[in-house]
């Protein structure tokens, strides 16, 4: 992976670094990984405390509803079989 920063930005980086005490790539690697999972944990699961987890249940426990014009569009013959 290359990078391009500027000095400004680099020495930034260099002095987190440094403060951390890891190398360079130890420091983006962790660091970039940590981001990735914040951008993508709305993407791949979410958690409920309790008091949410009780209602998502609630409303799955349920019985589902007719929806006739669903039926109708389900049971109509597929455009894209032959």
């Amino acid at each position: 992976m290359d990078l391009r920063t500027t000095p400004e930005e680099r020495e930034l980086i260099d002095r987190a670094v440094a403060a951390t005490g890891t190398g360079l790539t130890d420091f983006v690697v962790n660091h970039a990984t940590v981001a990735a999972q914040r951008v993508l944990a709305d993407r791949d699961r979410f958690e409920l405390d309790a008091l949410a987890l009780r209602e998502w249940e609630a409303v799955n426990a349920l019985p589902a509803r007719k929806l006739p014009g669903l039926r109708a569009l389900m049971e109509r013959p597929s455009p894209f079989t032959e």
